[in-house]
């Protein structure tokens, strides 16, 4: 038991050597979460020394666990004491020296790293034993700290438009540097309260509900969820809306992946290209620029865009017909990145204005109100979302749909019992083309102007990421892998590049402990599990003694 527990522990320590090695821990110490008490990389330290005692079992078990997780941490500092290591890896500096002896010398950072790490470990293996109603108070309010000490700067901006109540709390919570400690506390009393509060009247509605009515119950929860994106670009200001506003545009590009990835299994990694569509033929028809070919208002154009966007996508379809699997997405990545290749050619710089882009792009009206600020074009992409989202949702459900499915499955088959697969597939392409197109469209409005260097692979790869996180043929998955993976890293734009670390550490995980998403579909998740259930079957079977004749 203790050489596992300290195997643990080391493990847990040599990752905290890793984000010391490559930038990410002193990146994170330049962040307070509790002004001078508590910055982001010691919070760190912290959770893997007490995620190290929450893999074992025992409180001595778990206090050794976080002992040894400094370990690797205290063999760092006495070579970088020893050997100028910052000459091969620049991030082991000075400043990291002092951010983990804490200012106070080797000797006693490394007493420090050995007992702080033996207390967050007991910590870890006490809170993984204790009884839900601890739990399901303390984990809310501590991760609403961090929420409150690492976004303080967007927090406060939000709150600062506000006199009155909302004033005095925010005075009380916050310092000029950050979340004050009497905010922190009272930020997790109230956070605690409120956890314990609302899952009782959960549980006192579910008691008192003899049958559930999961429908009802899922229609109230898309209610709050609608409520709380009405309100909060309003009560956020302009940087949330423009979040977003973002966030909206990967749902509908998601929702249209999800046709042709999720239901009928084409894979496609070109479907940037007919996000680019829509936002060209949204900037030639609308511009005021010479590259125009049309002055029309916008609510005239999009149609025309997504029309345009769903030809192309049919036109796509049409050489990828034969081809299935991985041959496929290269053959789709080949077809979006010519259209990325013409856009910027020289050939097309007459009307598609190469490198320089369409600029001039009128922001869309509705009479004389003009949706020109982040927060109104939201709503606009709130608006699409929620429409594209019942139309996927009636296609999901129709007869189509469940041909999609079958194709899916197995192509032969699918054939064999009367599908059309051209018809199929050239409609999943079409139909996926016009969510894309939409996005576009809306997209081209929001920056006033479209380039060739906004339409990159990348965003096709992110699209197919959000879907695959979310869970795959899941729209309530799209939603909230768009949120996961692109509204997120918006907010830790601040770290800079390390973000993608973050978001590459979300894939990780989600691949190795949810691999049907996080909201996946009723079918993924049968089908997934599948192999598991069989497993469980047969072991019962074997487990049943056979029953005389």
């Amino acid at each position: 038991m203790m050489r596992r527990a300290a195997l643990i522990g080391l493990a847990f320590g040599a990752g905290a050597v890793h984000l010391a090695a490559v930038g990410v821990l002193l990146a994170m110490h330049q962040r307070w979460i509790i002004v001078e008490a508590l910055t982001l990389g010691q919070a760190a330290l912290l959770l893997l020394a007490g995620g190290a005692g929450a893999m074992t079992r025992g409180p001595v078990m778990g206090a050794l666990a976080g002992a040894a997780a400094g370990v690797p941490v205290v063999a760092l500092l006495a070579a970088m004491s020893l050997v100028p290591l910052n000459s091969i890896f620049i991030a082991l500096s000075h400043d990291l020296f002092n951010m983990l002896t804490l200012g106070v010398g080797l000797a006693a950072g490394v007493a420090i790293l050995i007992g702080g790490g033996a207390i967050a470990g007991l910590v870890g293996v006490l809170l993984s034993n204790s009884s839900q109603m601890v739990r399901r108070a303390i984990f809310p309010g501590a991760i609403s700290v961090v929420v409150a000490g690492v976004f303080q700067e967007l927090i406060q901006l939000m709150l600062q438009q506000y006199e009155g109540p909302v004033g005095d709390f925010r005075d009380f919570i916050y310092t000029w540097e950050g979340l004050s400690l009497q905010g922190a506390i009272a930020i997790f009393v109230l956070a605690a309260l409120l956890s314990e509060v609302f899952g009782f009247i959960w549980r006192m509605r579910a008691e008192r509900t003899a049958s559930h009515d999961h429908r009802r119950e899922r229609m109230v929860r898309a209610g709050i969820a609608l409520l709380i994106l009405v309100l909060l670009p309003m009560l956020g200001g302009s940087y949330v809306g423009q979040v977003l506003m973002l966030v909206g545009l990967y749902i509908l590009m998601g929702m249209g992946l999800n046709l042709e990835v999720g239901l009928a299994g084409l894979l496609d990694l070109g479907f940037v290209a007919f996000f680019a569509v829509g936002a060209y033929s949204t900037a030639l028809l609308t511009a005021g620029s010479a590259h125009a070919l049309m002055h029309l208002p916008y609510w005239a154009a999009m149609p025309v865009s997504v029309l345009l966007a769903v030809a192309v996508g049919v036109l796509f379809g049409l050489p990828v017909l034969g081809v299935r699997g991985d041959y496929l997405a290269v053959a789709t990545m080949g077809l979006g990145e010519i259209v990325r290749v013409i856009v910027q050619s020289d050939f097309a710089a007459p009307l598609l204005g190469g490198a320089q882009g369409i600029l001039e792009i009128p922001k869309p009206s509705i009479g004389n109100f003009v949706l020109g600020n982040p927060v109104s074009l939201f709503y606009l992409t709130l608006v699409a979302s929620a429409v594209a989202a019942f139309v996927a949702w009636r296609l999901e459900n129709s007869r189509l749909g469940r041909a999609w499915e079958a194709l899916r499955d197995d192509e032969d088959v699918a054939q064999a019992l009367g599908i059309n697969l051209v018809r199929a597939k050239l409609l999943a392409y079409g139909l996926g083309a016009a969510f894309a197109g939409l996005a576009g469209s809306i997209f081209a409005t929001m920056l006033t102007s479209v380039y060739p260097s906004s339409f990159q692979l990348l965003i096709s790869i992110n699209v197919l990421a959000l879907i695959i996180v979310g869970g795959m043929g899941s729209l309530p998955g799209v939603v909230l892998g768009s949120i996961v993976l692109i509204g997120l890293p918006e907010l830790l734009r601040e770290f800079g590049e390390y973000r993608y670390l973050f978001y590459g550490a979300v894939l990780i995980v989600m691949m190795r402990l949810r691999p049907e998403g996080l909201w996946p579909s009723d079918v993924r998740q049968r089908e997934l599990h599948a192999e598991d259930e069989t497993l469980a079957l047969d072991a019962g079977t074997d487990a049943v003694p056979a029953q005389p004749r």
